[in-house]
């Protein structure tokens, strides 16, 4: 099989090419990524010389970048990762969000059908079903209705890839993940940015009350779902794919900062974003029923490898916390915080 991966050089693309050359003998990965700020050769070190695997650098909100990466090679399908992912950016410019996160889908899915790619795999997010109650949990037939600008131009892309399903028969699976961590997530994110911050004895700042609940899911247990997905599901499916693991943020810091030593007064509650979801939880009965997956790894157990990650690794996280990032933190985290810890 020979795929093309879309935001392989982000944090779960990577982890999903890295899964895929280890886990699947068989298959060739071309990894087409436009290099932005979360788009990092870097997660990629060690595949140089794999002959599986290639980079293509281009744009998939473009077609003359996305016309050369297909041409003439015979993809039996596309993964599409490719997306500009933090609700906070979205915030404060949702352009680029469309560029990439919409225009780019259909430029992508008007390229399957020209180029005869059999399978559309669309990697979603849990964040198009909006907020839950304090109970219940969403299924693949939960109503789309997302409350931020990100979550908004995801559902436009899982509509785009159903259309194109039902309107020209394209060969299109869709899948909506909950809270992603691992290794090589850029340090804007939660997990990756309190480990960061911790290790340096810096504030860990913290929405709001901390009581926005997240299911967390181990990067390597979504690859393993997507590839199940890939491979076996049905043209037209949706899944839901979470960790199993429903956690309140700030109970996410404290167990960070007792896994890298550090005190609970390193904790800064600050002014809470608009639009944000209160709470997640994913159903992933379907998934389990259709395919047989469940996740592999515990939530406490995934978390003690990712922080054995990031202290094993303080070049990469030094530079991913350089230059623009820097920038970016002071604007979104330098409010006076609401009120104090305690």
């Amino acid at each position: 099989m020979r795929i093309l991966v879309t935001g392989g050089a982000g944090f779960i693309g990577s982890n999903f090419v890295r899964y895929m050359l280890k886990m699947r003998p068989d298959v060739e990965v071309a990894n087409f990524d436009a290099l932005t700020y979360a788009g990092n050769l870097e997660n990629l070190n060690g595949l140089e010389n794999e002959p599986r695997y290639c980079f293509v650098k281009g744009s998939v909100a473009s077609d003359e970048d996305v016309e050369k990466a297909l041409a003439g090679k015979a993809f039996n399908a596309i993964v599409n990762f490719a997306a500009e992912t933090h609700v906070d950016r979205s915030l404060t410019d949702v352009r680029p969000f469309i560029r990439t996160n919409v225009v780019g889908a259909q430029v992508l899915l008007d390229a399957c059908r020209k180029h005869g790619v059999k399978r559309f795999l669309q990697v979603s997010t849990d964040e198009v079903y909006g907020s839950l109650g304090p109970t219940g949990e969403f299924t693949e037939s939960s109503p789309i209705q997302p409350n931020n600008p990100y979550a908004a131009t995801k559902a436009s892309a899982d509509f785009l890839a159903r259309a194109a399903h039902k309107s020209h028969g394209l060969d299109v699976a869709i899948t909506r993940c909950s809270n992603n961590f691992g290794p090589y997530q850029f340090p804007e994110k939660l997990i990756p940015l309190m480990i960061a911050n911790a290790l340096e004895d810096k504030p860990l700042p913290v929405y709001g009350d901390g009581l926005h609940t997240r299911d967390w899911l181990y990067a390597w247990d979504h690859c393993s779902a997507i590839d199940l997905v890939l491979r076996l599901a049905a043209p037209g499916s949706v899944y839901n794919i979470g960790g199993h693991k429903d956690v309140p943020n700030i109970e996410v810091v404290k167990l960070l900062l007792k896994l890298v030593g550090k005190p609970e007064s390193l904790i800064r509650f600050v002014q809470d974003r608009p639009g944000h979801d209160r709470r997640y939880a994913m159903n992933c009965d379907r998934i389990r029923r259709d395919l047989g997956w469940l996740p592999a790894h515990s939530f406490e157990d995934a978390l003690r490898a990712t922080v054995k990650w990031y202290l094993d690794n303080p070049a990469w996280r030094a530079r991913a916390r350089s230059g623009e990032y820097q920038r970016y933190y002071e604007k979104m985290y330098g409010r006076r915080p609401p009120a104090k810890n305690g």
